[in-house]
């Protein structure tokens, strides 16, 4: 009978995440088996079929460590019932018995040695290659710009400030609630990627409204290489028989819609488990003090039960003081227990903004004036009065500035950015376009909704009567630029394009909710295409939530929505970050009633064509109904002029309460310039392009990666017969074509955009440092003084750890490697021989001589080697005692500031202390087991012959 591959307590190996250290065999089903990672508490679930497991078995001659950590010799390996026994030696000479079970899960294979003496010889190439990879991801690993390298997307700072803000945190638990046009999605996405690549998040729920599902999934895709697979009812009907459907995939899209109204659909999604919670539009959910919506119960549920979340909605303000305390309750509801408890806690915001402006505006040597100075504590007083010149002085300001900032608010749960904080943004003007009055029917008893959309009362030929239909005409054709037109209903939109098209020959497109996903994809494909696309895009209401048309810049509003938010929505769609042009905004309307008047409100009263509008929504809460009712009253002129004024005495008296209240300390505290600046160019520089695609096509020669130009800033890679694997992601049989440079990659969507981390390249480096390729090989050199016959070992240790990745040792270590090389005369001449000035001398060695030379040279060989890892004994010490000092440093820094921030506020949670605790005591212990191994081995023959 044939012996199973898999058996329970065996141990085996995962060849793609060595850093689990030893697994054992738990479960083992017909096509499954389930594996326990000890070191780091881990358990992996594998199909038989292409686990990529090793099986560890030890030689007579090894050593090795138990459970316990005692070491031993293998004198004996037996093999029963598919599992070992080994007859072991203790330092003292006593002989045991040890089962493989018992092993330490620590351990860490490496052997090149034995790949050395077995024939199996790299080429020269590989083990440069190899070394230039550890240097490289000890690089990239200890970088603030890890996990923003990646993404397509320019180098905004407020963004990567954002980003790394925070996912540097465990279970980061915020709102991102920029105003419109400034980059939420995008900001969203470089959290995601960074914890994702950090490995600080594995799981991740994104749950958006059905119109923007395959936008998200687009974007994720696109932007940051992220392939979120969507959960819809009939992927969930199809799975659910089998398993949770939401267990299939790590990265699932969804809809809230489905969320809230499907009891077995939300419960698989709250049964799966997930360690990050996204929430688009998050302004959609209705919360009252007495009441909450379907759908803020079900993202309640969700986020009482994830670690992390992120909320993005509108700004803060757009929801009124009510919804925005609903959206922090969802984030921290013990700290935000009470509406009554939140508005009086934000009464203090303003003391604390008055004492920001007071201290912007000290100069040295001026008293404090006293609200300032009440605000401030002992030490930062002393601080600011003992400041002896100018600098001394502006050290002082900045450090106080930033504890004033960190330590009051909302500003580390909630990040807004305006467009006061952040440059780049058009300016926007209104073009009103007054028609003839309209007669509506029912004249007098017209109701407000006929009277703002009167052609929902006129039939599907209303284009063919309506005098704003005319004007588009004519206006269109003296129009050379694309045209963005969103209106309230689908089948205004739907029979507007239609007779465009069909009646009138302008090349249109139309957008609505009642087209598939990949019509709109098309649609919005037809009007970005810049030569044979549609000139204009008839959009419904939906045209103004998510998607982004920046690269055109004329606006036409056929209708208005009474609520200045979705005004807002509509404008945002063109005035963007990135928007090169002014944005025009064009409104037709019919004088004399209802739309005019409506018109006048919006712009007279509350300004909110020209600027954004965040006011808009407190305001339309307090006098909409009076706005209602005189929409409809045209002969009550004066009442609504005093509407008018009454708004914009409101509209400014909002303004400056927010200027002088929380925004002031929210829009400081969300982005650091100082901070945001170095950030920007650390990943600038750890994005060159030149360095990059050197080492790329090296890698690329290394796999067998066929690779040839096609443009200055391209090339394809197509993979080739003898390509060395097949578990390299996005590199399919067609091939890509792709880019190195950031900037061609934002204009050319359609190549692909290499970096260090993109799924292609970081999946061959793991290969790479993970795997056997390049740890051994044998060259020559011809290098006088050296007397030719000597022989040379370079070796290269590398610090092993068995931790787990969101811990992110390895930014902690001295190096990447530790090189040595050590001559057969003992004579160590590693720092006189560097890899830059060594390797371009080395020669080539046909394999069977190389073959030969070693198995000649074996004794020699190890015993050179042998001495070199009683050296490497010595630096391990040196190493972990380093790392570990500045782990333990880097924890005591996190600690103080997190305790000194959660004693006046009150947004820090100890539970935030205590994962730090928790972190420190398991990066301190797996650093203290750490063990300086030997990575890769050359075999150096000096030669009278250059190469």
């Amino acid at each position: 009978m044939k012996q199973p591959l898999f058996v329970a307590g065996q141990r085996w190996i995962s060849t793609t995440e060595l850093e689990l250290g030893l697994g054992l065999v738990t479960d083992v089903s017909a096509r499954h088996v389930r594996i326990v990672f000890p070191a780091c508490e881990e358990e992996r679930l594998y199909a038989i079929a292409g686990a990529p497991l090793n099986r560890l078995v030890y030689e007579p001659g090894d050593e090795v460590c138990d459970s316990l950590g005692d070491s031993f010799t293998v004198v004996e390996a037996n093999l029963s019932q598919g599992r070992y026994t080994y007859r072991v030696r203790a330092a003292d000479g006593e002989l045991a018995t040890l089962p493989e079970m018992l092993l330490d899960s620590h351990v860490v294979v490496r052997r090149p040695q034995e790949r050395l003496f077995s024939g199996q010889i790299d080429r020269n190439a590989s083990f440069e290659l190899r070394a230039a990879t550890l240097e490289h991801l000890h690089r990239l690993q200890g970088s603030d710009s890890r996990g923003l390298l990646g993404p397509r997307v320019q180098l905004l700072p407020h963004q990567l400030y954002i980003a790394s803000e925070v996912a540097s945190r465990s279970a980061p638990r915020v709102l991102l609630a920029d105003e419109v046009g400034l980059g939420k999605t995008i900001e969203a996405g470089l959290v995601v990627h960074q914890l994702l690549v950090r490995q600080r998040a594995q799981r991740i729920l994104v749950v958006a409204p059905a119109t923007l599902i395959h936008q998200w999934l687009v974007e994720l895709l696109r932007r940051f290489n992220l392939r979120f697979s969507v959960m819809d009812r009939e992927r969930f009907d199809a799975q659910k028989a089998e398993c949770n459907p939401f267990l299939s995939t790590q990265l699932v899209l969804t809809t809230l819609d489905l969320l809230s109204a499907d009891t077995e659909f939300r419960q698989q999604a709250v049964a799966a488990g997930w360690d990050l919670l996204v929430v688009d539009e998050a302004h959609h959910l209705g919360w009252s003090e007495h009441q909450s919506s379907d759908e803020y119960r079900c993202i309640e549920q969700l986020a009482a039960l994830t670690p992390g979340l992120l909320l993005l909605t509108a700004t803060p303000e757009q929801l009124g003081r009510a919804g925005h305390f609903a959206r922090l309750r969802l984030l921290d509801p013990d700290r935000y227990s009470t509406l009554a408890r939140y508005l009086k806690e934000e009464e203090g915001y303003t003391a604390v903004a008055s004492a920001v402006d007071q201290l912007l505006a000290l100069s040295p040597g001026d008293l404090l004036p006293e609200p300032l100075g009440s605000q401030l504590e002992q030490d930062q007083l002393r601080m600011l009065a003992g400041a002896a010149d100018s600098a001394a002085f502006e050290a002082a300001r900045r450090q106080t500035l930033g504890s004033l900032i960190d330590r009051h608010g909302t500003g580390r749960v909630l990040f807004r950015n305006s467009r006061h904080t952040v440059s780049g943004f058009p300016r926007r003007h209104l073009i009103p376009h007054p028609l003839p009055a309209l007669a509506t029917p029912g004249d007098a008893e017209a109701t407000l909704e006929q009277c703002l959309h009167p052609e929902r009362q006129r039939g599907e030929e209303w284009p063919l009567q309506d005098a704003r239909v005319e004007w588009l005409e004519t206006w269109l054709g003296n129009q050379p630029q694309k045209v963005l037109l969103i209106c309230a209903q689908a089948a205004t939109a739907r029979q507007l394009e239609h007779h465009l098209r069909i009646n009138r020959g302008v090349r249109s497109a139309v957008f609505h909710e009642g087209m598939s996903l990949i019509q709109r994809d098309r649609a919005a494909a037809y009007f970005s295409e810049p030569d044979y696309g549609a000139d204009i895009l008839v959009c419904s209401e939906i045209g103004s939530e998510g998607r982004n048309f920046q690269f055109a810049h004329q606006l036409v509003l056929f209708d208005l929505p009474l609520n200045p938010d979705l005004l807002e929505q509509r404008i945002g769609r063109l005035d963007r970050i990135g928007q090169s042009s002014d944005v025009d905004i064009h409104v037709p309307y019919f004088e004399g009633g209802a739309q005019e008047r409506l018109l006048r409100w919006l712009h007279q009263g509350l300004d909110a064509f020209t600027t954004p509008c965040d006011i808009g929504a407190a305001l339309y809460a307090s006098e909409g109904d009076n706005l209602k009712t005189l929409l409809l009253s045209d002969g009550d002129e004066v009442r609504f002029e005093e509407l008018l004024e009454r708004t914009r005495v409101q509209a400014e008296s909002l303004r400056c309460q927010l200027a002088a209240g929380r925004n002031r300390l929210l829009e400081m505290s969300a982005c650091d310039p100082d901070k945001a600046g170095a950030l920007v160019e650390q990943t600038r520089q750890d994005s060159d392009a030149q360095t990059l695609a050197s080492y790329a096509t090296a890698l690329f020669d290394h796999f067998g990666i066929d690779y040839q130009p096609q443009s200055d800033n391209s090339l394809i890679i197509r993979p080739s017969e003898q390509m060395l694997t097949d578990a390299l992601p996005d590199l399919t049989e067609e091939g890509l074509t792709a880019t190195f440079d950031r900037d061609t990659a934002l204009q050319r969507e359609d190549l692909a955009y290499l970096t260090w981390e993109h799924p292609l390249l970081s999946s061959a480096m793991e290969l790479i440092a993970d795997g056997e390729g390049g740890n051994s090989a044998v060259c020559t050199l011809a290098l006088p003084p050296l007397k030719p016959g000597t022989l040379l070992v370079e070796a290269l240790f590398r610090l092993r750890l068995s931790a787990p990745r969101g811990l992110q040792l390895q930014r902690h270590l001295p190096a990447a490697s530790w090189r040595q090389i050590l001559s057969s005369d003992q004579q160590e001449l590693g720092a006189v021989l560097p890899a830059a000035k060594l390797n371009p001398r080395l020669a080539v060695v046909p394999p069977e001589v190389a073959v030969k030379l070693v198995r000649h040279a074996r004794d020699q060989i190890s015993t050179l080697i042998a001495t070199l890892e009683s050296k490497a004994a010595l630096q391990q010490e040196q190493w972990i005692e380093q790392a570990v000092m500045a782990a333990a440093e880097e924890f005591s820094s996190s600690r103080q500031r997190l305790r000194a921030l959660a004693a006046v506020n009150p947004n820090v949670s100890m539970s935030e202390v205590d994962r730090l605790d928790e972190d420190e005591a398991l990066s301190l212990a797996a650093l203290r087991k750490a063990q300086l191994q030997l990575d890769a081995v050359r075999v150096i023959v000096v030669t009278d012959i250059p190469g």
